[in-house]
């Protein structure tokens, strides 16, 4: 029989525009009591659930971390409760038997058993700078989807700018584009537009911009234009709040940009945001590279193993650290991980290679947090090396060249 870890608790299912609660409250002879009401989610209603759990003395709250629902009941109990928001994926009840009320008192039975396990919720400080740097996330990919979408104009239009320069917006593709959306092709002064490292370039930029763009293409190239300048000035004033808001955690900013590729004052509160600054919240490394979707999953069945490829989670966590990742083996820099990186896709492929890589830059970060300890590359270095164990003259050279040694014989 499963022991009764919360006596007194209460499952809430969470909806748009009300929550159903059920209180269990298991007396000393195993027999539980259930109390079920609705709620309305405007803060009125939010408030009256707080008070009715106040009536029965319940201060231990699991609900399902539905959408953006959850957010106010959450807020609302954060301070005077022990809320546990549960994944989805574990609240699911049995199909054929569903209700509001049934689906909130399944919640309140599991609880009650610590059948769920509570999702990692940061303190509000944190919460409020991560809606910040996720939103600079979205801006970031529109402004992608227009900088496209130029460049699609561009080519329908048949000017291959980007065949020529490696970056169409730059300064350079910004005054020609200027030049062509304001004048005729034949009367574009092109050396004048151009920078001076772009001279030896002028015979390809000039067949390059051999094209005819139509009224209806200029038209749709402005309003482009103009929505990505706007992007880029939002970028830039939501930089400076994230910045800003950012300040109560400088100490922890400093230590995360001393990792490697993460020197960008943004680029380590984007990492701050996500993680926090209490590592005590995941008990190893572990727990936080598998929070954020670094590890392999477990999927064993009758003594096989089946698809063991890492979780969907850490949407924007994975491909910071992924970014970072792929900065840090290609330089020279870092040996400690390029060498890893090298040794890894040599057997599993770029792609696995580069995961590990992250991973080993995300224990790297929980550690130094943990232990408040700038990064220290010299732990690495006796990574792969067993006291005692001898080698070949074969085995050493083929050792050095899967570390990314180049090997020359004398």
């Amino acid at each position: 029989m499963l022991s009764i870890v919360y006596p007194n608790c209460c499952g809430i299912d969470v909806h748009k525009t009300f929550v159903v609660a059920t209180i269990a409250i298991t007396d000393d002879h195993g027999i539980t009591h259930y109390y079920q009401k609705r709620f309305s989610t405007f803060t009125k209603g939010l408030r009256a659930l707080n008070e009715w759990l106040d009536y029965y003395s319940c201060f231990d709250v699991c609900m399902e971390s539905t959408g953006k629902y959850w957010i106010p009941v959450f807020n609302l109990l954060e301070s005077s409760r022990h809320v546990c928001l549960a994944h989805p994926k574990y609240l699911k009840a049995i199909k054929g038997k569903k209700t509001d009320k049934k689906d909130s008192k399944w919640i309140a039975d599991l609880f009650k058993h610590d059948l769920l396990m509570s999702s990692f919720i940061p303190e509000l400080p944190i919460r409020e700078l991560r809606d910040l740097t996720r939103y600079h996330f979205k801006l970031t990919n529109i402004a992608s989807s227009e900088k496209n979408r130029l460049q699609n104009s561009l080519t329908v239009s048949n000017i291959a700018l980007s065949s020529v320069l490696s970056d169409t917006l730059g300064v350079s593709g910004r005054r020609i584009i200027d030049a062509i959306l304001e004048k005729p092709i034949d009367e574009i002064d092109l050396p004048a537009l151009i920078h001076s490292r772009l001279k030896n370039k002028l015979s390809d930029l000039e067949l390059a911009i051999d094209g005819k763009i139509t009224p209806e293409q200029a038209g749709k190239m402005r309003i482009i234009k103009g929505h990505y300048d706007s992007l880029m000035a939002s970028k830039d004033q939501l930089t400076q709040l994230i910045l800003t808001t950012a300040t109560p955690y400088e100490r922890e900013r400093e230590l995360i940009q001393t990792v490697p590729g993460c020197a960008n004052p943004l680029t380590a509160v984007k990492i701050l945001s996500e993680i926090g600054v209490d590592m005590t919240h995941f008990p190893t490394a572990g727990h936080l590279c598998s929070w954020a979707g670094l590890t392999p999953t477990n999927n064993e069945s009758a003594g096989k193993k089946k698809s063991v490829r890492i979780s969907r989670a850490g949407q924007y966590l994975k491909p910071l650290l992924v970014q970072l990742a792929n900065a840090v083996v290609r330089s020279e820099k870092h040996a400690e991980h390029r060498q890893k990186y090298l040794q890894l896709k040599k057997r599993r492929g770029h792609k696995k290679a580069i995961i590990a890589i992250a991973r080993r830059l995300l224990t790297a970060i929980y550690y130094m947090l943990l232990r408040g300890e700038p990064y220290n590359a010299s732990l690495y270095k006796t990574e792969g090396l067993r006291p005692g164990r001898e080698m070949t003259v074969e085995q050493a050279i083929s050792f050095a060249k899967s570390h990314g040694f180049a090997i020359t014989v004398s």
